[in-house]
C-alpha cells in the first residue's frame, strides 16, 4: 500500500528533488547515474518510491567508499539481528503470521522445545530470505531529507537551516499521513499507517498531528528513551564530516521528534563518532567522538564508559565475542519487554566495534550474538565499523542480500538500492567538509 499523502522530496507539491541528480526532461523526477554503477535511482511520480532502473554503458566513477560501507554496515547488521526476519514477514499475508503466533502458544502450552519462526508455508518466501529490514528503511528515509537539502527548493536558506527545514519537511509529511488516517480511526494510536515504526516513532508522528513541536514530539513520549534515532543520526553525520559537534546538533535537531533523555544523548554519540571516523579512520577516535558527547551523570554515559573500558583493557586476544558474555551481564536488560534503550543498543555497538579494532565482520556477528539488543544494536556496530573500512570492507554476498530495501517498515522505499543512495549522498556539496 502506498501512502496517501505527499512524501517529502518526491510526491507533488513536496520539496524538489536536488538539481544536480535529476535529469533533464524527467517526469516525476529521474536522478542521474549513480557514480560507480550500471544504473540510475527512479523517482515515480505521486507514489514517492525509489526504485532501479538499469541502464547500460554508464561510465564508471569512483565510489562513496565510507557512505557506502555506512549503509551497507548498517543494513548488514540490521539483517543480522534474528529480529528483521520478524519485520520482515510484515509483508507475507497476515494469516502466516497468524499461524506463527499459534504454533508459539502451543509451544507454551505442550512444553516442546521447537519454538516457530516466520513461515511461507505455500506463499513465495522472498519476504523471508537474508536482508535489510526497519532500522536500513528509516536510514533511508534520512538519507532522503539529505538530499532535498541539496536540492533547488532551500537553496536559499544556509547549509544548517537547510538540513533542518528539510528534516521538519519530513516529519511533517508524515504526520499529515498520520492525521489523514486518524480521520479514519476512533483515536490516533489505533489509526492503521502506510509503514511500520518503532513506539517512539509513532508516538512522535501522532504528537505532530495533534498540533505538538519539538521538543514536546519527544518528551510526551512513551518510548523517549529508544534508540530510533540513533540510526537516523549515523546518516546525518555524513552532512558535517569531521565536525562531529556539528554533527551531534544535527542529530539532535532531528532526535527531540521522536526521542528525549539518553534517546537524544545517544543519538548526539552515534552521529559524532561516524562524522569523525568519515575523516579519521581510527575506531579510538571515533568512539572517544561518542563519548564526549555523553553525559558521565546519564545511564548511556555511564554505560558507554564502562563497556569501552571493557574493551580496551581485555587481554585476553578473543576480540569482540569474548566480551558478549560480560555485556549480556552487566549492560543488557532482562526486566523490560523490549531491547531497544539506547543506554544499551549504543554502548555495545562503541564497544564491540573497539573490541573488533573496526572490523565490521567481526563486531556485527558478536552484536548479534546478543540476542536482546539484537533489533540496533548490530545496525549501529555495522555502520560504524562500516565508516572505519569503506564499502570495500562489505563481504560480496552481504553486499547482494543488503543492498536492496524491501519496504517492509517504509513501502514506498521498496526496490531502493543503497550503493546507488551512498553514491548519491556522497556527490551533494552537502557531504563534502567544504560544501
Amino acid at each position: 500500500m502506498l501512502p496517501a499523502g505527499p512524501v517529502t522530496g518526491t510526491g507533488p507539491g513536496g520539496p524538489a528533488l536536488p538539481e544536480a541528480t535529476r535529469a533533464p526532461g524527467a517526469a516525476g523526477g529521474v536522478l542521474a547515474p549513480a557514480p560507480g554503477t550500471g544504473s540510475r535511482i527512479v523517482v515515480r511520480a505521486g507514489a514517492g518510491v525509489l526504485a532501479r532502473e538499469q541502464s547500460a554503458g554508464l561510465p564508471a566513477g569512483k565510489p562513496a567508499r565510507p557512505i557506502e560501507g555506512l549503509l551497507l554496515g548498517l543494513a548488514a547488521g540490521d539483517a543480522a539481528g534474528w529480529p528483521a526476519a520478524r519485520h520482515r514477514a510484515s509483508r507475507m499475508p497476515e494469516w502466516t503470521r497468524r499461524l506463527t503466533r499459534e504454533l508459539d502458544t502451543f509451544a507454551e502450552q505442550n512444553a516442546t522445545t521447537t519454538l516457530p519462526v516466520p513461515i511461507a508455508l505455500n506463499q513465495p518466501p522472498e519476504p523471508l530470505r537474508l536482508g535489510p529490514s526497519d532500522d536500513a528503511e528509516w536510514a533511508a528515509f534520512v538519507a532522503e531529507s539529505v538530499l532535498t537539502a541539496a536540492g533547488v527548493l532551500l537553496s536559499d536558506l544556509s547549509r544548517s537551516r537547510r538540513m533542518r527545514a528539510a528534516i521538519d519537511l519530513a516529519w511533517n509529511a508524515l504526520a499529515s499521513e498520520v492525521a489523514a488516517a486518524a480521520e479514519r480511526a476512533p483515536e490516533v494510536e489505533s489509526a492503521v499507517l502506510p509503514l511500520r515504526a518503532r513506539i517512539s516513532v509513532r508516538a512522535g508522528l501522532g504528537n505532530l498531528a495533534t498540533g505538538l513541536r519539538p521538543p514536546a514530539t519527544g518528551h510526551d513520549n512513551p518510548h523517549y528513551f529508544d534508540d530510533a534515532a540513533c540510526v537516523r543520526a549515523c546518516v546525518l553525520a555524513v552532512v558535517h564530516p569531521g565536525d562531529a559537534r556539528a554533527a551531534a546538533d544535527l542529530a539532535e535537531f532531528d532526535a527531540r521528534y521522536t526521542q528525549d533523555g539518553d534517546g537524544v544523548h545517544g543519538a548526539r554519540a552515534m552521529a559524532a563518532a561516524i562524522a569523525t571516523a568519515l575523516t579519521t579512520p581510527d575506531v579510538d577516535a571515533a568512539v572517544d567522538a561518542a563519548l564526549a558527547q555523553l553525559p558521565e551523570a546519564t545511564e548511556i554515559g555511564r554505560n558507554a564508559r564502562h563497556t569501552v573500558r571493557l574493551a580496551r583493557t581485555r587481554t585476553d586476544g578473543g576480540g569482540a565475542f569474548a566480551i558478549v558474555p560480560t555485556l549480556e551481564h552487566e549492560i543488557v536488560d532482562h526486566v523490560y519487554s523490549y531491547g531497544i534503550a539506547a543506554a544499551e543498543t549504543v554502548p555495545v555497538a562503541l564497544a564491540l566495534a573497539t573490541a573488533a579494532r573496526g572490523r565490521m565482520t567481526e563486531a556485527v556477528p558478536a552484536a548479534a550474538c546478543l540476542s536482546r539488543v539484537a533489533d540496533s544494536a548490530p545496525a549501529l556496530a555495522g555502520a560504524l565499523t562500516g565508516v572505519l573500512g569503506g564499502g570495500d570492507s562489505i563481504p560480496a554476498a552481504w553486499r547482494e542480500a543488503c543492498r536492496t530495501l524491501s519496504g517492509c517498515a517504509l513501502p514506498r522505499l521498496a526496490g531502493t538500492d543503497l550503493v546507488e543512495l551512498a553514491a548519491l549522498l556522497a556527490a551533494t556539496e552537502l557531504t563534502s567538509p567544504k560544501g
